[in-house]
């Protein structure tokens, strides 16, 4: 028996998926070696702990299986943001057909997926350029901000004089307003574009890993590490750029750490007392408060004026109600080329509604939107009543009053933006020149709307 398991043991660790096994109390019990290279969470830190510690629960698919007992396969699921996996699981039954525990076998099809997105980008914009042979018009990296309003002219404005040098930036805006693809633009337009772009979404690591996914480790510094040790995201940086999304989430004692890195330009792998050097672009962002969160406690103070040379702030969709067209037309075309479908057309009052609409989630939203009605529109043409059928079951589905009723558009819209104006005014104070900074526009224009809608008469 005992050479049976340790034949079986050998199977396991061999095997290139990642095999989880947690018992009925959602404790891990098995966790082999290509788990840890997948997730670098190491054995030590992870068995006899409960999963849910490690990731939450909606994103597990084995806890799923423990709660409805049913098989699971070749299921796609992303059970982090930024990692990609095939599943296949199963409920695991004692002799007596009680439950005692599920398995999970994950095939990591991250690269593969990032490849294809990259493959699809590559054809989008090859179509792009080929309807733009004859003109005289000129791609910039910041082309991928797609408007032209003046909110986000000015945004670009701003984020092309930070290309031009090293200085650490951070970015500002709520979720979905394109704040990676602004610091993407950034590095390719800087003299780091040849060197490489590490994203890391802080928000997605467990606080216990967040050293080493960071900075690394030396070899040998715990059990199922790679041999050779491993480089942090800041030590891949190297040459390039590090963009820290959702900085916010950043733990303090990690805070402290940046900080170090920061100053000193070192870092300081895990069981590693030398340091290195490192020459890295160091670019944040973040949809929180930061200045509530330092009076909070729970964001350092000297760390934020660090990050804060340059400030960038990612205007959001309500303001840059003129752009929405063009993106509305962009994501059509990228999605009818990606998934070999007819691009439909939007309506003049089905556009009317888009402009008018609130979006609480940004580009994003209208991004998978137009995603939604190219895979199930079956009409070749999308007026306001067909496209309101394609808000539903979306999870920032728009409630009966920002749904405007025929014939009253013109009037929410005003409505709106009167909301806007008032809130913007609030915000700084009755400063209309801050209030106009906030709200994308110019101050010349914002009078002319304070007189129309009688503001501050």
């Amino acid at each position: 028996m005992a050479n049976e398991l340790s034949y079986l043991q050998a199977v396991l660790s061999a095997e290139n998926d990642a095999i989880t096994i947690v018992n009925e109390k959602k404790e891990v019990i098995y966790w082999n070696d290509a788990a840890v290279r997948t997730y670098n969470i190491p054995k030590e830190m992870i068995l006899t702990k409960k999963i849910t510690d490690f990731f939450r629960d909606d994103d597990l698919m084995v806890l799923k299986v423990l709660r409805t007992k049913a098989r699971i396969t070749d299921q796609y699921h992303r059970p982090r943001p930024d990692k990609h996996v095939v599943v296949n699981a199963r409920p695991i039954f004692d002799n007596r057909g009680r439950l005692i525990g599920a398995v999970s076998v994950e095939r990591d099809i991250t690269q593969i997926v990032r490849l294809n997105d990259n493959l699809v980008s590559t054809s989008i914009e090859l179509n792009e350029l080929r309807q733009k042979m004859y003109t005289s018009y000129e791609e910039t990296p910041f082309s991928k901000l797609k408007g032209k309003s003046r909110a986000l002219r000015d945004t670009i404005q701003i984020a092309a004089k930070a290309a031009k040098t090293d200085a650490v930036t951070l970015i500002l805006g709520e979720s979905g307003t394109g704040k990676e693809i602004c610091a993407r633009a950034i590095h390719e337009a800087s003299a780091r574009k040849n060197g490489p772009f590490i994203p890391v979404n802080c928000g997605s690591i467990p606080s216990a890993l967040f050293e080493s996914e960071l900075f690394g480790y030396e070899p040998g510094t715990f059990t199922g590490a790679e041999k050779k040790g491993k480089a942090g995201k800041i030590e891949e940086a190297d040459g390039g750029t590090l963009f820290l999304d959702e900085i916010g989430e950043l733990p303090l004692d990690m805070q402290v750490k940046l900080l170090r890195v920061l100053q000193e330009k070192v870092i300081y792998r895990i069981g590693d007392a030398s340091g290195r050097k490192i020459n890295v672009r160091f670019i944040a962002a973040t949809n929180q408060d930061i200045e509530k969160m330092m009076k909070e406690k729970t964001f350092r103070s000297d760390l934020y004026y660090r990050l804060n040379v340059i400030q960038i702030t990612m205007p959001p969709l309500r303001v840059r109600t003129d752009d929405i067209p063009v993106l509305a037309h962009y994501f059509l075309k990228q999605f009818a080329v990606q998934y070999k479908m007819p691009e439909p057309e939007l309506a003049p009052d089905a556009l009317s509604f888009l402009q008018a609409y609130h979006w609480p989630g940004n580009v994003r939203e209208l991004r998978n939107l137009m995603e939604r009605m190219v895979i199930l529109s079956e009409k070749p043409f999308i007026d306001r009543a067909s496209l309101l059928r394609f808000f539903q079951g979306n999870e920032t589905q728009p409630s009966g009053s920002a749904i405007p009723e025929s014939g009253t558009l013109p009037v929410e819209k005003e409505n709106m933006e009167k909301q806007l104006i008032e809130k913007a005014l609030r915000k700084a104070g009755g400063n209309k020149s801050a209030a106009a900074k906030e709200l994308g526009i110019s101050r010349v224009t914002l009078y002319q709307k304070l007189k129309k809608f009688g503001i501050g008469s």
